[in-house]
């Protein structure tokens, strides 16, 4: 498995198994056949409700812990929202039936965000938490955090597939020493993406699909990849894609799909923000 090197030196996988929007009756049996199938990156978070389905699968696999890379996320915390992230992060850590996690990310950068950092700092620092980093973050809250802070993230995961490339977010990340990391890379199949005739064209030319194609373009970008399934035939292809490399020409037909814009929600959404923001999760 091709790895990616974080800023403090620990080696991440560039392809991994998401569990986001898999049912928790379903987590349990998903990770043991991603597992199965190669994958040593999963990534979960408290916000899905199935880190003990994950947790399950883990102890179950027989796979050295060291052989694992598990990424969770810390919601959006009330005051005291350091005393309150270190809770969390320990209810995190009992549902997974772990030690340690490798990734601890800010799920949504909302909050005090600046008290619920210091707390992942100090799971850092305890070696609770391999790594710490963000989730949503856009460039202006990104830098304002770096600037501000002792520890740089680790990872940004957001939305990024070829229809919201992310340009200019991967520019300033690269800058900075942070690692990105897409949510979403297929777009959750919006505007046709496993039946796209760009996509499809350049997939025929390698005898693999569209979906291979979308996760070889975030290969090839160094983007870290999390993509989700309950079915191990896909599970299997989308595993199957480091034996073919895309043409600077095809790479180029493929920026040129970007629009610039979410397919999701927008993080800078009065109404968004609003929403998340109050949303509280059972403990």
């Amino acid at each position: 498995m091709q790895t990616v090197a974080l800023n403090n030196g620990i080696e991440m996988p560039i392809l991994g198994f998401g569990v986001y929007q898999i049912q928790p009756e379903q987590t349990e049996q998903a990770v043991s056949d991603a597992l199965a199938a190669g994958y040593r990156l999963l990534d979960t978070a408290a916000a899905y409700g199935n880190e003990e389905a994950v947790g399950r699968a883990i102890k179950n696999s027989g796979i050295p812990r060291e052989e694992l890379f598990v990424t969770t996320k810390l919601w959006v915390q009330d005051a005291p929202a350091e005393a309150n992230t270190h809770r969390a992060f320990e209810t995190s850590l009992a549902k997974l039936g772990l030690d340690h996690v490798d990734l601890y990310l800010m799920h949504q950068p909302y909050g005090d965000v600046y008290g619920q950092w210091r707390a992942m700092e100090a799971v850092n620092r305890e070696g609770l938490a391999k790594a710490i980093g963000v989730a949503n973050f856009y460039p202006d809250r990104l830098l304002d955090l770096i600037l501000n802070n002792e520890v740089t993230p680790a990872v940004n995961q957001i939305e990024t597939h070829p229809f919201f490339q992310r340009t200019a977010d991967h520019d300033l990340m690269r800058e900075h020493g942070v690692q990105h990391q897409s949510w979403g890379g297929f777009a959750e199949g919006r505007n046709n993406l496993f039946a796209h005739p760009v996509l499809g064209e350049i997939g025929r030319t390698h005898d693999k699909s569209a979906a291979q194609v979308v996760l070889r373009w975030l290969v090839q970008r160094s983007i870290v990849t999390i993509p989700k399934s309950v079915r191990p035939d896909r599970m299997a292809q989308n595993f199957d894609v480091f034996d073919f490399e895309l043409t600077d020409a095809q790479m180029a037909r493929i920026t040129a799909l970007d629009t610039g814009t979410t397919l999701f929600f927008d993080h800078h959404d009065p109404e968004m923000v609003a929403w998340l923001s109050k949303r509280r999760l059972d403990s």
